[in-house]
């Protein structure tokens, strides 16, 4: 859904209410076994992340991360903003945590 579209985050009650969220990321999220918004609320997105490359054998544009990390972001925060702003903040993790060659993420 359009960020500017989305209910308060303690209304969203289906995955696409859920802000940058359309039909194949919903899915994603389905193969992962969150069925509802509140289910993402405390979930980690760079682990949701690399559970979903897992899950499906690939590695998935950095900008699927960056929408995880919108979405957590909404849930705790309140705010819906577009993914796109949420890539240099993932730059930023990746550096601090230090990923090694064998982790699933790319900048």
């Amino acid at each position: 859904m359009h960020p500017a579209r989305c209910p308060p985050a303690s209304e969203a009650v289906n995955l696409l209410q859920l802000p940058n969220v359309g039909p194949a990321m919903a899915a994603d999220f389905r193969l992962l076994g969150y069925l509802s918004p509140q289910s993402l609320r405390q979930a980690d997105p760079y682990l949701l992340y690399t559970a979903l490359c897992r899950q499906t054998g690939k590695r998935h544009d950095p900008c699927v991360l960056d929408v995880f990390i919108s979405v957590t972001h909404y849930l705790q925060q309140g705010q819906a903003l577009p993914w796109w702003q949420f890539t240099a903040q993932r730059k930023a993790e990746l550096v601090a945590r230090a990923v090694g060659p064998g982790w699933p993420l790319v900048q």
